[in-house]
């Protein structure tokens, strides 16, 4: 059909013509409210967000072992690096809630060894048999990793260790 024949007719139906595919040789357009129409689009990319966690949860034993600390806290890194939040939840067992200090001490090593991505959202509070604190992103410019190495020098320093000494 011709473009004055379509916008006549979609002038008469007090609907509007809108051009679908572009790239189409010759271009499709569709005689539809625009209203409508962006409301759709909209709707459409809306569901077709990846529906990706905003909060992180990180668990850990009072009894953890250097390695695995080490490992959870580079995760913590990247997931708040990714702008994420993040949980740290420590988990008391039997007998370890007897001593309850041992895990406030490493909720507030795991504190300070991520002070440099993140600030302290929610306190170290104990609730039964855990002690839970939430971590904010830092703004990305603010973000000093020390676990994980710069994404910049991954490929020249790759025989250098990410552990600080």
């Amino acid at each position: 059909m011709k473009l004055n024949d379509a916008l006549r007719k979609a002038q008469t139906l007090g609907l509007d013509l809108v051009e679908v595919a572009p790239m189409a040789n010759p271009p499709v357009c569709k005689i539809i409210d625009f209203g409508k129409f962006r409301y759709d689009i909209s709707k459409h990319t809306k569901d077709k967000k990846p529906a990706s966690s905003k909060l992180k949860e990180i668990k850990f034993r009072v009894n953890i072992d250097e390695h695995d600390y080490l490992t959870k806290i580079r995760h913590a890194e990247e997931f708040l690096d990714r702008g994420n939040k993040v949980r740290v939840q420590l988990q008391f067992r039997g007998r370890e809630m007897a001593h309850q200090e041992f895990g406030m001490q490493l909720v507030e090593k795991v504190r300070d060894d991520l002070s440099g991505m993140s600030q302290v959202e929610m306190e170290p509070k104990i609730t039964g048999r855990n002690i839970t604190m939430a971590l904010a992103p830092l703004p990305a410019n603010r973000r000093k990793p020390k676990f994980t190495m710069p994404k910049a020098s991954d490929q020249s320093e790759k025989s250098s260790s990410p552990i600080p000494a």
